[in-house]
Parts: structure tokens; C-alpha cells; sequence
């Protein structure tokens, strides 16, 4: 469960460790997962995009609060949705690997509503980072969420019950666990590409060079 004080005693630790992740070598951080591990959902389930039969999956694992998460899904995931998962080429979920609270806050209240809102809530949040994420006293960071929050129809009586959701916590919770202790994460983002492991920023430019081969493109 997340508390007022959790998400506002957070102020600058997310862009210290945003800042010890710099853009890295997408052929030096390639590696394999194993697919049964890799494809278990968490408890809450995985919200997917693009079709089943899809040749590639990808899974990102991110942090709300990362500002190179922030960059891919205002600048690369646009482009990736039109040109392959749209065209059902690709399917891609979105996996919660939080770095503090405020990124655990902001993941909890995205999946508040269910699958539906996940990605509109999440979208939000990202384009919005700075207005949130980042924000010092005397701006409350709760408060600043619920003020973007009401674009998608969230009530400050809502934000304050889906913060206080212990299963939806203990559900994120135990996917950046897994995520640390299985899969071997360690930084956000980390994407999988058909079972690839990929640590650091990534363009639509790296993406292709995955993708193509595997589409026979």
C-alpha cells in the first residue's frame, strides 16, 4: 500500500538513477530469457497490444519515474504501434518494474480501472513526467497526479482508494520482484524481443534492426 508520505518524501532519488542510465549498445546487452519464465504474467496479468499470433513479442519493463521510459513511449512506441503492432506484426506489453514510490503510485493508479485504462493512464503519466515525478515542496506530487488524473476520469476519492489497494501494490510488487530475480533485470528500461534481453535505452531505429531480420524483412 502507498501512502501520502511515500509518494511526497520522494523527491530527487528518480532522476538520480535515471541519470546512472545512459543510452547503451543495443548488440552489447543482447541476451537470451528463458521463454516459459519470460512469458508468466504476474498476478494482475499482462496488458497486451497486437495480435496473439504476432511473429515478434516485446515486454518492456519500465519505471514511471524513468525519464528514458518517458522518452520511448513519447517518441518510439507511437512509431512502433503504427508501423507493427497495428499492422499485427508485433504484440507488446507493458511491465511494472518501479524505481520508488512514486512510480509504484503511478503504475497502482494505472491499473486501478482495469485493463481499459491501463495504457491511456500510463501514456498520461509518461507525457506528463515532469509535472509529477519530479515535482519539490511546495508542489505535492499526490495532488499533482490528481490533477492529471482527472483527464481520465479519476476522482481524488478514487486516487486515494486505488493507492490504498494492497492487492494491486502486492501484485506490482511481486512483478519488478520476479522481474529482479528471475529474468535478471536491473535497470529500466529492459526490453525482451523474442526472448532477447535488450538494457538501455532503444529507438525505433534499434528496434528494426531486431525486428526485420525476424519479420524477413
Amino acid at each position: 500500500m502507498i501512502t501520502r508520505r511515500d509518494v511526497v518524501k520522494i523527491t530527487g532519488l528518480a532522476v538520480g538513477a535515471a541519470a546512472l542510465l545512459p543510452r547503451l549498445s543495443v548488440s552489447a546487452l543482447a541476451q537470451s530469457a528463458d521463454t516459459a519464465a519470460l512469458m508468466e504474467a504476474g498476478p494482475l496479468g499482462d496488458v497486451w497490444l497486437g495480435p496473439a499470433d504476432a511473429k515478434v513479442t516485446i515486454i518492456e519493463y519500465a519505471s514511471m519515474t524513468c525519464p528514458h521510459c518517458a522518452h520511448f513511449h513519447k517518441t518510439t512506441l507511437p512509431v512502433l504501434k503504427e508501423r507493427y503492432i497495428d499492422t499485427g506484426k508485433v504484440r507488446f506489453t507493458l511491465r511494472e518494474f518501479p524505481l520508488d514510490p512514486r512510480a509504484t503510485a503511478g503504475f497502482m493508479l494505472a491499473r486501478c480501472d482495469g485493463n481499459e485504462k491501463y495504457y491511456p493512464v500510463t501514456d498520461l503519466l509518461f507525457d506528463q513526467q515532469e509535472a509529477w515525478a519530479f515535482v519539490r515542496p511546495p508542489v505535492n506530487p499526490v495532488d499533482a497526479i490528481e490533477t492529471l488524473l482527472r483527464q481520465a476520469g479519476f476522482t481524488k476519492e478514487k486516487v486515494e482508494a486505488c493507492l490504498g489497494d494492497k492487492k494491486i501494490f502486492a501484485g506490482i510488487n511481486a512483478v519488478k520482484t520476479r522481474a529482479l530475480d528471475v529474468l535478471k533485470v536491473e535497470s529500466t528500461p529492459t526490453f525482451f524481443i523474442n526472448g532477447q534481453k535488450f538494457a538501455g535505452a532503444m529507438t525505433i531505429e534499434d528496434m528494426e534492426k531486431v525486428i526485420k531480420p525476424i519479420l524477413g524483412a
